[in-house]
């Protein structure tokens, strides 16, 4: 009897570990249980300088609160021919998906290369060759190392450097509102998550001059 007793609060104390541990079963992973965690408390962008088009350096945080819409970012090197092609690819879809809803003016495209080799000439090439509008879709790379390691360690990316001057990664697309807080991560064969996710978090619209009446004259009835 005494040993059924004993079984019976082992498993009582191991299950209870489990639900600590899985957040209340609702996730088996520490990454599930990261995401949920992120999308619960958005976490603030470490100070990042980024290099962005003709190598200019922009403060990313300063950048994303001038811009004014949200952002759907994700992380490639351009020397990439696996996973970063098929990232690339469902990022062009999502910014024909962006076009083809009007969200251009709510929602932009960011792609950060971890490749301190990769510069403005690189990084244009690249968004040449995915078929990229600028107005919607900017390739940047990071400026500083230690930054660089900083903010991949805060979106969960993992760059180990392999054979050929490679690098094994990891990828999602990783919602960051105006003011520069993480506020989801998505899987990348979940495009269409990341965009109603970035649309329920992006500022209304704003209306553009044509839907905007015009000062009526003096004298006009």
């Amino acid at each position: 009897m005494r040993w059924i007793l004993a079984l019976v609060l082992a498993l009582a104390a191991g299950v209870g570990s489990l639900y600590g541990l899985t957040d209340g079963f609702t996730v088996l992973t520490a990454e599930a249980a990261r995401r949920q965690d992120v999308a619960r408390s958005p976490r603030a962008i470490p100070a990042v300088s980024v290099l962005a088009g003709e190598d200019r350096v922009l403060d990313l945080r300063r950048d994303l609160r001038r811009d004014g819409r949200v952002a759907i970012v994700n992380f490639f090197y351009t020397r990439c021919l696996s996973l970063c092609l098929a990232q690339g690819s469902l990022t062009e879809r999502l910014q024909q998906a962006i076009e083809a809803s009007g969200l251009q003016h709510r929602i932009r495209l960011i792609s950060i290369s971890f490749d301190p080799r990769d510069r403005a000439p690189d990084l244009s090439r690249y968004a040449a060759r995915m078929g990229a509008d600028p107005a919607v879709w900017q390739f940047m790379s990071f400026a500083e190392p230690a930054q660089r390691d900083a903010a991949l360690a805060l979106f969960g990316i993992t760059v180990v450097p392999a054979p050929l001057g490679e690098f094994e990664h990891n990828a999602a697309f990783h919602i960051v509102t105006a003011d520069g807080r993480l506020a989801r991560v998505l899987n990348l064969d979940e495009p269409g998550l990341a965009l109603k996710a970035a649309e329920s978090l992006a500022p209304p619209a704003v209306p553009g001059p044509a839907t905007v009446a015009p000062p009526r004259e003096k004298g006009a009835t």
